[in-house]
């Protein structure tokens, strides 16, 4: 596997897995055993994914060493500021299992963000997350975190995939020495994107999936991303992504594919924000 070095020193695997949308608890706990079993050690979960609890069965049962596994989970808008973010932090860590988190991510860029980052410096001072950063954070929102707060994030996890390439973001980041990692690496399927005749030209000449082509061009680029599959198959074709390399040429040929815009929703959209304030979560 192939690491990262976060802006504090800490490696963080280039490849994870993540469980966004496994809602089913046997399934989601069954798909992170076989992540793990496969050789993923970075795991991604969320607490408004409702699936923490199954995330901290399946790394209970892997019997890997804790010291070896990447956990990190994330902090949902209805849980932002100071007092909120710890009582939320306390809870996901419960429910995983877990006495420390190796990344602590502020979900969406909404609520008390400040009151949240000041909650989670202190988390990061005290050794109960050995990163801190933030999720979906436009780069004028990332940049207001930096400069107002004491410990620059880590990490921002946005949408990077081949209709969204985040060129001009993956420089910026790379300058204020935040990794950007990598949600939705697939676009969820969208625009076609397995049977896109340059995708499946390029996995032909590698003799490799378009999925894992898609993983290669992302962790060639510095990025990190975290595929979700609940196919054991799918899980292990996903980790086979080491063992070839794109050309220049490879590369250049992917970068028509860039829309520039989001195949989700608009982050900025003011109906955004309404729908996400009022997404709650349920214990």
């Amino acid at each position: 596997m192939e690491n990262v070095i976060l802006n504090n020193g800490i490696e963080m695997p280039i490849l994870g897995f993540g469980v966004y949308q496994i809602t089913d608890a046997q399934e989601c706990e069954q798909s992170v055993l076989d992540a793990i079993q496969t050789g993923y050690r970075l795991i991604d979960t969320a607490s408004v994914y409702r699936n923490e609890e199954a995330v901290g069965k399946a790394i209970e049962k892997s019997g890997v060493a804790r010291e070896e596994l990447f956990i990190t989970t994330k902090l949902w808008v209805s849980d932002t500021g100071y007092e909120k973010t710890k009582m939320a932090f306390e809870k996901s860590l419960h429910k995983l299992k877990l006495n420390y988190l190796d990344l602590y991510l502020i979900h969406q860029p909404y609520g008390d963000v400040h009151g949240a980052w000041r909650a989670m410096e202190e988390l990061y001072k005290e050794g109960k997350v050995r990163a801190i950063g933030i999720s979906n954070f436009q780069p004028d929102r990332v940049m207001d975190m930096i400069l107002f707060n004491e410990v620059v994030p880590a990490v921002n996890q946005i949408e990077a995939h081949p209709f969204n390439q985040q060129v001009d973001n993956l420089k910026f980041l790379q300058g204020n020495h935040v990794q950007l990692e990598s949600w939705g690496p697939f676009a969820e399927g969208r625009n076609n994107i397995f049977s896109h005749e340059l995708l499946v030209s390029l996995a032909a000449k590698h003799q490799k999936t378009v999925a894992q082509v898609i993983l290669r061009w992302l962790t060639q680029r510095g990025i990190v991303a975290i595929p979700k599959s609940v196919r054991k198959e799918r899980i292990a074709e996903n980790f086979n992504i080491f063992d070839f390399q794109l050309s220049v040429e490879d590369m250049a040929a992917i970068t028509v594919l860039d829309t520039k815009t989001s195949s989700f929703l608009d982050h900025r959209d003011p109906e955004t924000v309404k729908w996400m304030a009022s997404t709650k979560i349920e214990d």
